[in-house]
């Protein structure tokens, strides 16, 4: 069990939104210690991201991981790397990158591809400048690097060659790979890490840039940082490739119907085999709770339920649909086991529980001390007449309240779209303070605001509000089972670092470290 967390707010955002005036137009790992600041100065403890792991070739959903390990480098800021300043910075961009640098960054929404390409030409000829001047000279950077590539070898080894082997073969999938390199041959692999000798030094010198740019923005962030833990990771990933008898390769996992879909929804990723990695003592699951502690203060569990049981879609679909394992006390003693995983691992734990979630999974998560989520349009009397919308001060304390998340619509659509008796009958639920505000209102700041303290109010041990709904932006991370070029590229409309020189983001700091303090959450 946990050690009993004070009542605490913070807010939740994606990281690549964060953008400042100086990101090449996607939020990077240095803009967090400004967003952090004006968080603490709006009386918050925590920042909750989204993931930061490297995603797949082609995607831009952070949830599309294609490692469990390795953070992506779409996140450095290329013109702290020393590599890159010495070679006189954007003097390596030819014309024509310079218009997409310029295009990039005042762009409305982040432009992965464009973003990615710039960075990875700037980053290859830093590594080339790394690789003559450091490391042929072992200077004290190169001894530096060396060192973190020791002590990181436990998953980076696996990594490097896996990328360098990835790229190589024009980023195909493992499983096209040539068969002595698909199935990880002993002889293959020597003549891999030979052949590709000084592509494994470069994805190591990018996790090195990346994780010392990031360790040193979440020390200077001012508020602890929480992480986001995808359920799973690609196919195509160093973790299956490792580990292919530890995964489900004619399968893929998924979520039954639910109020996000009718028909469930078919992720693409394949399901663990609970049974061989119980033979392993859990190991995979054990270094991905090691690499999470080295690098947030607290992680958020993404689709909990997956950690207790598997919805297994299998790929031929004459084959029927299961959840492994099969039975329910099987099901709980595995969830408790690698949920303790992660709490041993001495990070702070909350979890995603929403969805259809069996009664003794919510069992396991009270007996563990761990807080699970209270999304206030969910949390209704279902069986009442109407479905009544409950009161957040009825919420439990091992809980975390939100207004929304990354995967609903905003609060203020939401508002519009709640039927006025709906609204009225929100809006007399005790723990609202409701005010002026009235159910025929339009969603006017007044509204905002009470919702806003409502939820701040809440018996739940943390509240988490989405950055939208702080300012009451009808914006939108996430459609889910959507494909549109509108997912996962919000960005902020005012660069971070100019907020606390802004009186509205001030108003809205000083608004929410009151309503914080009135709600005992620690300011």
């Amino acid at each position: 069990m946990t050690a009993r967390a004070p009542r605490q707010s913070g807010i939740g955002v994606p990281l690549f939104s964060l953008t400042s005036s100086r990101s090449w137009g996607i939020g990077e790992f240095a803009d967090l210690p400004a967003f952090g600041s004006w968080c603490a100065a709006a009386g918050q403890r925590y920042v909750q991201l989204l993931p930061l792991n490297e995603i797949s070739p082609g995607e831009t959903s952070p949830y599309s991981s294609m490692t469990a390990m390795a953070l992506d480098p779409i996140y450095i800021r290329v013109a702290d790397v020393p590599d890159y300043q010495a070679l006189g910075g954007n003097a390596v961009l030819s014309d024509a990158q310079r218009a997409v640098l310029a295009a990039v960054r005042t762009a409305a929404r982040v432009r992965y591809a464009d973003v990615r390409a710039l960075k990875t030409h700037c980053l290859a000829a830093a590594f080339a400048r790394f690789r003559a001047e450091e490391l042929a000279h072992d200077t004290a950077r190169a001894q530096a690097f060396r060192a973190y590539a020791a002590r990181e070898s436990w998953w980076l080894d696996a990594y490097t060659t896996f990328r360098a082997i990835h790229a190589a073969e024009q980023e195909r999938a493992w499983w096209d790979w040539p068969p002595g390199l698909a199935y990880a041959d002993a002889e293959a692999l020597r003549q891999a890490n030979v052949t590709f000798a000084d592509a494994r030094i470069h994805y190591a010198y990018l996790q090195w840039i990346a994780e010392g740019q990031w360790q040193a923005a979440r020390a200077a962030a001012g508020v602890r940082v929480f992480g986001d833990l995808p359920f799973m990771v690609s196919g195509d990933s160093p973790d299956v490739w490792a580990r292919k008898d530890e995964f489900m390769l004619d399968a893929t996992v998924g979520v039954p119907p639910d109020a996000f879909s009718e028909t469930g929804q078919d992720w693409g990723l394949p399901p663990w085999r609970w049974d061989v990695m119980q033979g392993t003592g859990f190991q995979w699951m054990r270094a991905r709770a090691r690499r999470t502690a080295a690098l947030f203060d607290g992680v958020r569990i993404d689709h909990l339920v997956g950690l207790y049981r598997i919805y297994v879609r299998p790929i031929d679909a004459a084959l029927p649909v299961v959840f492994a394992p099969p039975d329910e006390r099987s099901e709980s003693l595995l969830g408790a086991t690698l949920l303790g995983i992660y709490l041993q691992s001495g990070v702070e734990v909350i979890a995603e529980d929403l969805g259809t979630v069996p009664d003794f999974v919510r069992w396991s998560m009270a007996r563990l001390g761990v807080p699970g989520f209270k999304v206030l349009r969910w949390e209704r009397a279902w069986h009442q007449p109407g479905q009544p919308l409950i009161d957040p001060g009825s919420y439990p304390d091992d809980s975390v309240a939100l207004p929304g998340t990354h995967d609903t619509e905003s609060l203020a659509q939401w508002w519009r779209e709640l039927p006025s008796a709906e609204r009225a009958g929100l809006l007399a639920l005790p723990g609202m303070h409701a005010g002026p505000v009235h159910a025929d209102s339009p969603f006017v700041p007044q509204v905002r605001d009470t919702l806003l303290r409502g939820v701040l109010g809440s018996a739940s041990r943390y509240v988490m509000v989405p950055l939208q709904d702080v300012f009451g932006w009808d914006v939108r991370i996430n459609t889910p089972a959507t494909v549109n070029d509108a997912n996962w590229t919000w960005r902020v409309p005012v660069p971070v670092d100019e907020w606390q020189a802004s009186p509205a983001w001030v108003e809205r700091a000083q608004s929410l470290a009151e309503w914080s303090r009135a709600a005992a959450r620690g300011v």
